[in-house]
This record gives structure tokens, C-alpha cells and sequence, in this order.
């Protein structure tokens, strides 16, 4: 006997698509970017002062929507707009940015009551969207009756409305500051959209960074102005540079006056620059289709030249205080690994980590530590010291060869490098191997790891096992594990991670499968070891996967459970990623 089935849509996905957005700010965001969807020239946001209980609106003058496209565009769930009506926007021809039609829920995280009012062609249409009743329905979600409303409006009048009332208090109320910056970072460069925050129209004094401003008076472009950021965190601009304004209007795309091919210059540093040029003078340079400057135009070409150094200049301020600072959190990482180098060829340590740092700017210190533990690596090979016994030699000869010595250097570092990261993917394809073969007790992986602590992380690639510490662990389980139970004394190895601090690392057999009791002897390990030292004890646990009791990998204070295969596969990522960077580079 055949019959038929359905899905049902649980009235619980309209919240659960609400609660997708890592911030209230991000949620809004949605709801803006469905009015750059809809054609509108503004966007106005009126956040609550903190407590006020006031409502959240966001109001738009796109091109509305009238109540028989409310019904049949608007709440139809998970509607792709794009396969109707195309990539672009009917009117203004911007490419869409809503794809998955789920961000009319955008709002629900923020509150409980979202009502909605769509003005086109001289009527207002309005709906209420109550989350409570949405969650407390027995129903499929397309059954929940909504009602909507209609009345007469002025005929000029168009646009959408969102109004998020009685707002959910056990989230913070919306930050118009961060509001304003995570706005900043997808809409400032837009000349037909502008959005206003509490009444204040977003600028570029918005983005988190330091300031520049400089202004100069030239012959054939008058008064010169020019303002630019360079834009704090990780965060990408969108269309970073600097532009150019005359009378008003942005001419030809961002740029960055010749510094995007100069070679001291991070390339990630270049992302972080935002700003624009005012040259009113300009306005007989500019072409008919007012896309670009007239090539040969000697006004312009002075501007460049003034432009160029300030830039210049304002970046280098940033990155070589944010170099400094980084590279400060580096040496106090790497202390231990930096004193144990022979005095002399620690300067060639620090400029080869300062190259790093260069290159790298903006990386998180995790993956900056991989590149410089990698270069410490490669410090200790024959050919890398050979080229700086070069450099040494022709830093008093004539500047020619001093300058192609120094870039021996860096061919030699890069190729070293490259090589060290693929020899270690190597050795973890090895190690791979070693730990899925069921026969693998916890002795063997102990001696392949015990001088490859890099596998667990950067943090422990200076790690240090000194005979003190060996006679420690071996007088432990003498004392402990004699007669009956000398059969099962644990794999254990303790080694120096700082003057503060040691790490114990307890091998399991590559097939034992963690457990709490795992974690609890491990503890009871440490508590016996810490009573002959003054440092903190911190604990990694290696085995097979883990078991359902134990649904982290860090399971807190100074105790972290990992399994073989993904020490093996964090690590992995580590290396590609160096290797990546090393090859796009070169």
C-alpha cells in the first residue's frame, strides 16, 4: 500500500535562523543588508539607550513592497531572490547580498515582537511577527497565522520599516559604536548608501585605528586634502586605498600610490589603509565619463608625489610599533630557545624574525610562532650560517655585494624554511602512520615525540628535558610502581616550559580510548610531581579518541585530553598553511 509524506517545518526554525548571528550587531546588519537589496539611497538606525526599554527601527526608502509581494516573496522561507530576479538589483544594478532568504529572521534574536511595514505605490502593508507565539505553536510554521494589515499612504512614499520591540534581555543591548564599525567595514565606500546611526551618518572617523591627516596647497590643484586610517584588528576593509574626491564625487577606483609594489611594505598592512584625497582643483583633469584622472595630467602627477611619503609615512608609524609589539610577545615566548643561540647569531635571529613579522603582519601570534620557530630550526643547518658568513664578509666590502649577500639571505631562509615545513609533514605522515597500527604501545610513540614537541603546538616547541627532570619522573615511578604494578607504570615525561611553569605528557597507547579516569590519574600525577617543585604542573593526555564522558578536548584549569590523529591534524594545518604563505610569496 502506497501513501504519501511531507516535511514539516518546525515553528522553532524561525528562531533557530534568528539565533545563527555571533552578535546583535551582526543580526542588524542582515536587516541593512535587505535594504541595499531593495534599491534604498538611506538607512536609518535608532538603537535604545541601555535599559530604556525602548525599541530598535530600521528604516529604509528602497523601493517597498506592496502586500501581494509581501505574501509571495517575503514570507516564503528560504526564498533565493537571485533565481527570479538575478544577481543584480533592478534598479541601482547593485550585486544582491541576501542568498539564502532566511535573514527576514534577522531580527528575532534581537526581540520578541518584530513588526514589519512595507510602503509602495500608495499603500502601507504591515505585519507583526511574535516569536512566543512562533515558539509555543503545535503547528508546521506555515500553518501559524500572521496577520496583515493595510492602509493608504502618500504616493511618493516607499520603503520598509522594522520596529524590534520588547528586546531580549539576556542579551546585551546593541552597541551604536560597533554598530557603526562593522557597518563601516561593508558600506563605507558606497556613494548611493548612506546610513545613519542614531542620526549620525557613518564616516570614516568610525573605523577602529590611527588617524592621518595632512593638507598642502599645490599649483594646478589648489588645496590638497588628505585623510586616511589605518584600520586596527583583523578584520578586512572592503575596498581598502585611498580615493580620490573632486567636488564631491569619488573618481576611478582606490589605490595606493605605488606603495602596493614596494617591498618593505606588508601586503596585509596595505588592507588595513582607508581613506580619500579632496582635490577640487582637479576638476578639468578628470575624464568626460568621470571614471578616471586624464593620464598625462602634470596636476595629478603632483598630487601623487605629494600623496606618496605621507602615506608612506602614516603606515610606517603603525606597523613598526605594531612589529615591536609583537615581536616582544615572540621573544618572551621564545626566550628560553633565543639565550641558548651563541651571541652572534642572535642579531641574525632578530632580523630574520623582524623579517617575519614584516611578512606576516596581522597574523595571529600562533601562526607567527610557527614561522619563527621554523626559522630557529633552520638556523642551526650548515648552508643557512654559510650565507651569513658571507654577509659578515661583505658588509665591509663594497655595497653591491653586501646588497646581493643580503639577498641570498633571504632566497636561502625561504627555501630553508620550505624545507624544514615539508620535512615535518613528512615526519607527521610517518607518525600517522605509527598511531593507527594497533600493535603501537605507548613507549614507541613516546620516542618518535619526545624530541618533536612541536607536533603539540608552538607553544611547546622550546621545551626542554634535562637529566633533573628525567631522575624526577624515573625516582616517581620507582617509588610508586614496584612489585605487582611494576607492569603498569605509565609513560610519562616532564619538561620545562618556562621558569613558572612545566608541562607532564602522559602517552597512552595509541588504541586506548580516553576516559575521565584518564584525566583523574593524570591529576593525581601531577599533584605527587608538584610537591617537588615550585612551578605550576600542566597536564596533556595523548591517546585514541575520546569517550562519550568526555566531549572536549580541553576539559579545563590546566588539563587538556587530545586524541593522536588530531595533534597530528592541527598540526598538519599548521605546516600547509606556512607552506602556502612561503609559495604564494616567493
Amino acid at each position: 500500500m502506497k501513501s504519501s509524506a511531507h516535511f514539516k517545518v518546525d515553528p522553532r526554525l524561525a528562531a533557530l535562523l534568528g539565533e545563527t548571528y555571533r552578535s546583535t550587531e551582526q543580526a542588524l546588519k542582515e536587516l541593512v543588508d535587505n535594504a541595499w537589496d531593495a534599491d534604498a539611497a538611506n538607512v536609518w538606525i535608532s538603537l535604545p539607550g541601555p535599559m530604556t526599554g525602548e525599541a530598535i527601527v530600521i528604516r529604509d526608502d528602497g523601493t517597498g513592497m506592496t502586500e501581494q509581494e509581501l505574501r509571495k516573496q517575503y514570507l516564503v522561507v528560504a526564498r533565493d531572490r537571485r533565481t527570479r530576479n538575478g544577481e543584480l538589483t533592478p534598479v541601482k544594478k547593485r550585486k544582491v547580498k541576501g542568498r539564502k532568504g532566511i535573514g527576514k529572521f534577522a531580527g528575532l534574536m534581537a526581540a520578541d515582537v518584530m513588526t514589519l511595514v512595507a510602503s509602495a505605490r500608495g499603500v502601507a502593508t504591515s505585519i507583526i511577527i511574535p516569536k512566543h507565539e512562533i515558539l509555543s505553536a503545535p503547528k508546521d510554521l506555515e500553518q501559524i497565522v500572521l496577520h496583515v494589515t493595510t492602509g493608504m499612504c502618500a504616493k511618493e512614499e516607499h520603503g520598509v520599516t522594522i520596529t524590534l520591540s520588547h528586546l531580549n534581555q539576556s542579551l546585551s543591548y546593541p552597541d551604536a559604536d560597533v554598530m557603526r564599525q562593522l557597518l563601516m567595514l561593508e558600506y563605507g565606500r558606497e556613494t548611493d548608501f548612506s546610513i545613519y546611526v542614531n542620526d549620525q551618518l557613518l564616516s570614516m572617523e568610525d573605523l577602529p585605528g590611527e588617524s592621518f591627516s595632512e593638507e598642502i596647497e599645490l599649483p594646478g590643484a589648489g588645496v590638497v586634502r588628505l585623510r586616511f586610517k589605518v584600520a586596527h584588528g583583523a578584520q578586512k576593509l572592503k575596498n581598502s586605498g585611498i580615493v580620490l574626491r573632486v567636488g564631491g564625487k569619488i573618481v576611478g577606483k582606490p589605490a595606493y600610490f605605488g606603495l602596493d609594489t614596494a617591498e618593505d611594505i606588508p601586503r596585509k598592512l596595505l588592507r588595513k589603509v582607508y581613506g580619500e584625497i579632496e582635490a577640487d582643483g582637479l576638476t578639468n583633469d578628470v575624464t568626460a565619463g568621470w571614471d578616471a584622472i586624464i593620464e598625462n595630467s602634470k596636476s595629478f602627477r603632483a598630487v601623487e608625489e605629494w600623496v606618496r611619503p605621507q602615506l608612506r609615512s602614516g603606515m610606517e608609524k603603525v606597523y613598526k610599533k605594531e612589529i615591536s609589539l609583537a615581536y616582544a610577545r615572540l621573544q618572551k615566548r621564545l626566550h628560553q630557545r633565543l639565550a641558548a643561540l651563541p651571541e652572534h647569531r642572535r642579531e641574525y635571529a632578530r632580523m630574520a624574525i623582524e623579517k617575519v613579522m614584516k611578512r606576516f603582519l596581522g597574523e595571529s601570534d600562533e601562526r607567527i610562532a610557527t614561522v619563527a620557530n621554523v626559522i630557529l630550526d633552520a638556523l642551526e643547518r650548515d648552508e643557512y650560517w654559510q650565507v651569513l658568513e658571507h654577509i659578515d664578509k661583505a658588509r665591509h666590502g663594497d655595497v653591491e655585494k653586501f646588497a646581493d649577500a643580503l639577498a641570498e639571505f633571504g632566497l636561502v631562509e625561504v627555501a630553508v624554511m620550505a624545507q624544514q615545513a615539508t620535512n615535518r609533514l613528512r615526519f607527521l605522515d610517518d607518525l600517522e602512520i605509527l598511531v593507527r597500527n594497533p600493535d603501537t604501545h605507548e613507549k614507541i610513540v613516546h620516542k618518535a615525540l619526545e624530541k618533536n614537541l612541536w607536533v603539540f603546538g608552538d607553544e611547546y616547541t622550546t621545551l626542554t628535558s634535562n637529566k633533573t627532570l628525567a631522575r624526577t619522573i624515573e625516582e616517581y615511578l620507582g617509588q610508586k610502581f614496584t612489585g605487582d604494578r611494576a607492569n603498569k607504570r605509565p609513560d610519562l615525561l616532564l619538561a620545562d616550559i618556562s621558569r613558572d611553569r612545566q608541562l607532564l605528557i602522559e602517552f597512552k597507547r595509541p588504541s586506548h580510548p580516553l576516559t575521565r579516569d584518564d584525566k583523574n590519574q593524570a591529576e593525581k600525577y601531577r599533584d605527587d610531581l608538584q610537591s617537588r617543585f615550585a612551578r605550576e604542573v600542566d597536564i596533556l593526555v595523548i591517546g585514541e579518541k575520546r569517550k562519550a564522558d568526555l566531549p572536549a578536548a580541553h576539559e579545563g584549569g590546566r588539563v587538556k585530553l587530545f586524541s593522536y590523529v588530531e595533534v597530528i591534524s592541527l598540526a598538519r594545518v599548521r605546516l600547509e598553511w606556512l607552506i602556502k604563505e612561503l609559495t604564494e610569496g616567493a
